[in-house]
């Protein structure tokens, strides 16, 4: 029977990267009649050259609210001061319990492949809470009851589109977000605390514009879209049948299904 209660649930590892990478897509699916959940495992305590950790964390939190009021998001806070984020027990039970709660239809994750590592392990710990979500023996923090109804989880482009050795990476999903560019922005343009720190440490002399750019560079990977989020869909084994692609269903012509990346993963297994 098709749940009646669609979700979207996006997690990242800190303020922001949910607007770069897949607040587009989550967009969209607000529109498409989803209800929209955001969380970020960690608070952005290190999103600062001049500002005390308590001092930035309050910013970073204040701003990631005021993002997601942008589009009506449930927010949920985080669990740990960046560079904090490891794939152990207590997080992960964190995580969990979080999963359980909201019970999404659809979850959006960063990618597996990252050029920073608090990226890529909240990729693994957001696929192994899910995974775990139906199991009655893994303890959760707070205690949550399992759930059971099947779940698909896209993970993101990696930012600057390349993995840690600088090797491009393609989507399999192509997203078309130029309808909703506008509304994405306004929600990184609240995250005011990070233009000048990303000037300074990672030497972004355009916040808004290095966003739009990768937008527009995903768009031609697209072959058809001026402006456009990627993604890779996670294995159904152990979250859903094989045929289950939620974000397709409900987003329809604004996604492209890149088939040549679909071939490559075709194996004796496959399905």
């Amino acid at each position: 029977m098709e749940r009646s209660r669609r979700v979207a649930f996006a997690i990242a590892a800190h303020p922001d990267d949910i607007e770069f990478m897949m607040a587009g897509t989550l967009i969209l699916l607000g529109g498409a009649g989803y209800e929209l959940h955001y969380m970020n495992v960690a608070n952005g305590s290190c999103g600062t050259a001049t500002l005390s950790l308590e001092e930035i964390v309050a910013i970073r939190t204040e701003e990631a609210k005021a993002a997601t009021r942008l589009i009506g998001a449930v927010y949920h806070p985080g669990f740990v001061n960046d560079i904090d984020i490891f794939y152990e027990k207590s997080l992960l039970a964190q995580v969990g319990a979080v999963i359980r709660q909201v019970n999404p239809t659809v979850v959006l994750a960063p990618s597996p492949q990252d050029y920073m590592e608090d990226h890529a392990i909240t990729s693994r710990l957001v696929v192994s809470a899910t995974f775990c979500r139906t199991m009655r023996n893994f303890p959760t923090v707070p205690p949550t009851d399992p759930v059971a109804d099947d779940v698909a989880i896209y993970h993101a482009l990696p930012y600057g589109l390349r993995d840690g050795l600088r090797r491009r990476v393609c989507a399999g999903h192509y997203v078309d977000i130029t309808s909703v560019m506008d509304l994405k922005r306004e929600m990184l343009a609240t995250h005011k605390s990070q233009k000048e720190w990303l000037d300074r440490s990672q030497g972004l002399d355009a916040y808004l514009t290095t966003m739009e750019d990768m937008c527009r560079e995903v768009g031609t990977m697209s072959g058809r879209f001026q402006c456009a989020e990627g993604w890779r869909r996670h294995s159904h084994l152990g979250f859903s049948g094989p045929d289950f692609d939620p974000l397709t269903q409900a987003l329809g012509d604004r996604v492209i299904i890149d088939r040549d990346y679909e071939r490559e993963l075709k194996g004796p297994f496959a399905t």
